[in-house]
C-alpha cells in the first residue's frame, strides 16, 4: 500500500508539472493515464467515484 501511494503522489506531481508547463505531449499523457490506473486501484478510488457522481448530479440539476 505504501509503495502505491508513493507512486500515485509521484505521478500526480509529474502530471501537475506537465500541465503547468503548457505542453502536454504523448509521454506526458501516458504519465496521466498511468496515474489514473494507480488511482483506480488505490483505496481512494471509491471516494473519487462518489465525488464525481455527486458533482455530476449537481451539474445535471442546474437549469439553464
Amino acid at each position: 500500500m505504501a509503495i502505491s501511494i508513493s507512486v500515485v503522489l509521484l505521478l500526480l506531481i509529474l502530471a501537475v508539472v506537465f500541465l503547468r508547463s503548457g505542453g502536454l505531449r504523448v509521454s506526458h499523457a501516458l504519465v496521466c493515464v498511468t496515474l489514473g490506473f494507480y488511482l483506480a486501484s488505490s483505496s481512494i478510488a471509491p471516494t473519487i467515484s462518489e465525488g464525481l457522481s455527486a458533482t455530476a448530479d449537481v451539474v445535471s440539476s442546474v437549469r439553464p
